[in-house]
């Protein structure tokens, strides 16, 4: 069997499937289905400073290849997680990745202190969540600003920072250099596209938020074409994500130039997507004679 082991800035992760965040909770419920070691990371539940109730409903529809949400971020605050969530996480052999948003840069620093004097691996930089109405996404959306964010979260974290990247924007490719120049680890990306759908009998929008993000396999050619365009801008690792939804995914995924894999969509309908994603990837590894995963990232020949 090949090794599906990866490598992240000195962190070890038992395979390159991480559950996205907003997907997986804090894990509780998934633990039933099977060990959360079978993953290889959990990017948590989006937390902010302050406990948050989220938008109201409805705030989550179906569409045609994926969903469109408009959750908003509900979550019990930073303290809550660090307090009562992450005793279990550590426990559970996986890596562990804190997904924080906020409304202003000290919101951002001040959660990158906290987390980063608690037992996470990785800190995640969400400035890109397209299904809030204030905060978060204005942080994302020009070089200037993704830099001017990372450049001051970094000087607050201790921990491997993760920036995770908005699709809505003109050139990805230089927004991913201004986060690794300003201090940035990692990349994760993409996140969700802003979408909209409309009710034709009510003539409103199906969503309270009027707008949200649409995921699913819809969007993967799109988060492919950027994962090449990025890694062929930077040096640093990108965590690749956006409809992965089969190991065949996956592995174009890598091929385009990611490390490692968030899945999330995926998930609502097919819980026990992980382990046949990582199984399939055994396969066609074993079927090509390559002995590690590693071997695959970066792999695309263009024409």
């Amino acid at each position: 069997m090949a090794d599906l082991g990866v490598n992240i800035c000195g962190v070890h992760f038992n395979n390159p499937l991480i559950a996205a965040s907003g997907t997986f909770g804090f894990g509780h419920e998934f633990s039933e289905f099977y060990p959360l070691e079978t993953l290889g990371g959990i990017s948590c539940k989006g937390i902010t400073l302050k406990k948050r109730d989220g938008n109201p409903p409805p705030r989550i529809a179906e569409t045609e290849g994926g969903i469109l949400n408009a959750v908003g971020l509900q979550n019990p605050g930073v303290d809550h997680f660090i307090e009562k969530d992450l005793p279990w996480l550590r426990k559970q052999n996986t890596v562990i990745i804190a997904n924080i948003a906020g409304n202003t840069q000290e919101e951002y620093c001040q959660m990158a202190e906290k987390l980063s004097n608690s037992h996470v691996d990785f800190i995640e930089l969400n400035i890109s969540c397209p299904n809030v109405k204030s905060g978060g996404v204005q942080f994302g959306t020009s070089c200037e600003s993704v830099g001017t964010i990372t450049n001051a979260v970094k000087r607050h974290c201790t921990k491997p920072l993760m920036v995770k990247l908005s699709p809505n924007v003109t050139d990805i490719a230089e927004i991913a250099k201004s986060a690794e120049y300003n201090g940035a680890d990692v990349i994760s990306m993409i996140n969700t596209l802003t979408g909209m759908r409309i009710n034709i009998d009510t003539g409103r929008p199906i969503i309270r938020n009027n707008t949200g993000g649409m995921s699913g396999p819809a969007v993967f050619p799109v988060a492919v074409r950027m994962v090449w365009q990025v890694a062929n801008a930077v040096k640093i690792p990108i965590i690749g994500m956006g409809g992965i939804s089969k190991w065949q995914d996956a592995v174009e995924m890598l091929m385009a130039g990611a490390t490692a894999l968030q899945i999330g969509t995926v998930l609502f309908n097919d819980p026990y997507a992980p382990v046949k994603i990582n199984k399939g990837l055994n396969d066609f590894l074993d079927s090509k004679g390559m002995k590690s995963v590693t071997e695959l990232s970066g792999t695309v020949k263009p024409w």
